[in-house]
This record gives structure tokens, sequence and C-alpha cells, in this order.
């Protein structure tokens, strides 16, 4: 994850790691990376492998209780360092 924040810092004016959504003391949502340029964000889901399934999920569940301008969504595997748009 900070090989891929490394590689992206400089196009965002910051960037968040392990974001929580909570709700009523609970973990309702979670990504990995939030990148916010301007008024609006980019959200990245880093998994160690290719398991785009989960990274979906994740995904929706984060946008269901996020309150935020989100423009782009990224998923980006580990084992061979892919960044792909979801």
């Amino acid at each position: 994850m900070l090989e891929l924040c490394d590689s992206i810092r400089a196009a965002y004016d910051s960037l968040s790691l392990n974001v929580k959504i909570f709700k009523k003391n609970r973990c309702m949502a979670e990504i990995d990376i939030l990148a916010k340029k301007g008024s609006s964000y980019d959200i990245f889901e880093v998994k160690c492998s290719y398991r785009i399934t989960k990274a979906r999920k994740q995904k929706k569940k984060f946008l269901k209780h996020a309150k935020l301008k989100i423009r782009n969504i990224y998923f980006y595997c580990g084992a061979n360092s892919d960044l792909i748009p979801l």
C-alpha cells in the first residue's frame, strides 16, 4: 500500500489511509486509500492478490455510507502492481 501511496502522492492534495465509516459504534465501511483533489475524492482498494470481487463489495459499502463526492474508484493488486478502475 505504501508503494501505491508514494506513486500517487504528487497527483493529490491529500491522502488518507484506512478510512472507516462508523455508525452507532459499528464500522459500516472501510476503504484503504482516500485521495482528495480539490472538492472531489478518488478511492483505492488494495489487495495482495487479485480478489476484485471483495474489492467491489467494499466499494459498494463505502459508497452507500459515505457522503462524499467520489470521482474515481480504483483496485490495486499488490501481487503484480496493477491499478484497475472499478
